[in-house]
């Protein structure tokens, strides 16, 4: 449980992070909340020469409404997100999924942008991001660029964020004021990763659905939108039946990971009745 040696220096700008990450190549990893990436280095699955905090960044930390969007910096730990009134009634599946993060201890010094960088299988925020619709921004020595949620996640513990960027800050819409959100979960007690974690937004013209995103994290390799219980959503009333029919579709035609938590029959049934759960309570 000892990691291997290595150099430490602390960045004081993005733009300083983005350098060092140039000039050490891949020798060099990104300290943010370090919960992902110590307990690796101890086992020594992970062996950086060069260690570049940017955790202390002030230009990467904070919680904005913008209007038509509510910016979210990557340094903004799970606790400031689980105690922010930005996000308000139509975004309540951000502030739910911090709350159900780890313990206090980590909800206090991880953050979003690692945990999105580091797409464990099992984290929340990334069926969050995806049923949000959000937009990740990343910056490197080439510039800025702009990465659908869709387009972010590209397999086990990979992304689309290249060895040279950081993720500086992740956009989420502003839905429309009859949309509400969710986020509902069956956890691994001791860690309260997502055995299967499930977001929904809803939008809802009177009785009947005119929208819905639902996103899966924990049943495949990667998080991923589930197309098939949002189309079975619109256009129909959101009553029980309906749900539990279009609940009864989740995560088919996915490669669904089995393991000693939770075999691939038990996860298939998880999906189908925590989608369930995150639509009822999206509609309240």
């Amino acid at each position: 449980m000892i990691p291997a040696n290595f150099q430490y220096t602390r960045a004081g700008s993005v733009d300083e992070a983005v350098g060092m990450l140039q000039e050490h190549g891949d020798n060099a990893k990104l300290l943010a909340g370090g919960h992902s990436l110590l307990p690796a280095m101890k086992l020594r699955l992970n062996q950086p020469g060069v260690l570049v905090d940017i955790g202390r960044i002030p230009e990467l930390r904070y919680i904005r409404n913008n209007g038509d969007h509510i910016a979210i910096g990557a340094a903004a730990t799970h606790d400031d997100i689980a105690n922010s009134d930005a996000f308000g009634n139509e975004l309540d599946m951000f502030p739910q999924a911090a709350g159900l993060i780890g313990d206090t201890q980590v909800r206090n010094k991880g953050t979003i942008g690692g945990s999105l960088a580091h797409a464990d299988p099992a984290a929340d925020w990334p069926a969050v991001i995806l049923a949000s619709n959000a937009t990740i921004v990343v910056k490197g020595p080439g510039g800025e660029r702009h990465i659908s949620a869709g387009d972010f996640f590209t397999g086990f513990f990979e992304t689309a964020l290249a060895d040279n960027e950081i993720l500086t800050e992740i956009r989420v819409p502003v839905p429309s004021g009859n949309t509400r959100s969710a986020y509902a979960k069956f956890m691994q007690p001791a860690s309260r990763f997502a055995i299967v974690g499930c977001a929904a937004m809803i939008s809802a013209d009177g009785d009947t659905c005119s929208g819905a995103s639902i996103a899966f994290t924990g049943v495949s390799d990667a998080a991923f939108k589930d197309n098939n219980v949002s189309s079975a959503l619109e256009g129909n009333t959101l009553n029980s039946g309906n749900i539990e029919s279009a609940a009864n579709g989740a995560a088919q035609g996915v490669d669904i990971m089995g393991d000693h938590f939770a075999s691939e029959d038990y996860r298939q049934h998880l999906a189908r009745v925590f989608a369930g759960r995150a639509i009822s309570a999206a509609i309240g």
